[in-house]
């Protein structure tokens, strides 16, 4: 039978922040019902499983995520798009570690084309189609962006970047006005066939 006022939703809004207070690795069901003051199986009646609530705050993360970018990149376009963009993704990385950490869990194909991980990519897309990068540069630039923007924020939010004086704020200036001329000045494809495709 179903608690009175425990629904979906609510137990994904306090997985996610619990997973933003103790690490997302750290969330589970007992831990969570712990904090509603239930026990464990009182929660079944509105999750699956484990594996269930954490697809969930994934998708949560996601779309909040997206929501935020959109909002940033409304009326921008080249590199004042790539620059709000990108600050989007870091703030949000840093004041939602657990959620961020989500957002980054693989979800099986069906999931992922019905939440907000299509938006991200598409939303890559647009602002790279500011500098004219036509496709296949257009995907191999969205994977340099993604891996630049996680790499950074990751040793970011984990101190790595601590044990030099320099700020990282201003690194991060810095690499967002190199990933500008970088994409505004792509490099031709060498001629010849790439690794993974037939001649």
């Amino acid at each position: 039978m179903a608690r009175a006022g425990l629904t979906a939703e609510r137990l994904t809004r306090a997985a996610a922040d619990l997973a933003d207070e103790i690490g997302f690795e750290n969330v589970t069901v007992s831990a969570l019902a712990r904090g509603f003051g239930v026990k464990p199986a009182a929660l079944y009646a509105h999750i699956k499983d484990a594996q269930d609530l954490r697809v969930r705050v994934a998708e949560l993360a996601l779309t909040e995520l997206a929501d935020r970018a959109a909002a940033a990149l409304a009326g921008r376009a080249g590199k004042d798009a790539l620059v709000a963009f990108a600050n989007v993704y870091r703030d949000y990385a840093k004041e939602h570690p657990g959620r961020y950490t989500a957002a980054q869990i693989e979800l099986d194909p069906q999931t992922a084309a019905t939440v907000a991980a299509g938006r991200h990519a598409e939303m890559t897309r647009a602002i790279l189609r500011g500098y004219d990068l036509p496709d296949p540069d257009q995907t191999d630039a969205v994977r340099l962006l993604g891996s630049t923007f996680h790499g950074y924020v990751s040793l970011e939010t984990t101190g790595r970047f601590g044990r030099h004086p320099r700020d990282v704020d201003a690194s991060w200036s810095r690499t967002l006005d190199a990933l500008d001329v970088l994409l505004r000045h792509w490099p031709p494809a060498a001629p010849g066939p790439h690794p993974g495709e037939s001649r």
